[in-house]
């Protein structure tokens, strides 16, 4: 199901953080969080991530 999702804002590519619980886009340096094995795929709900 992973391969299916895109970020919402660059359409590029997700990485899972298993440790997190959050699906991440580099590109948008945003982390969307995934709740009771829901991924939140809302602007709004997601958090700015440093970059690497």
């Amino acid at each position: 199901m992973l391969e299916a999702l895109v970020c919402p804002v660059t359409h590029a590519t997700l990485h899972y953080d298993a440790a997190k619980q959050e699906l991440v886009s580099r590109a948008a340096g945003l982390a969307f969080p995934i709740r009771d094995g829901i991924p939140i795929m809302l602007v709004g709900e997601a958090q700015q991530i440093k970059a690497d």
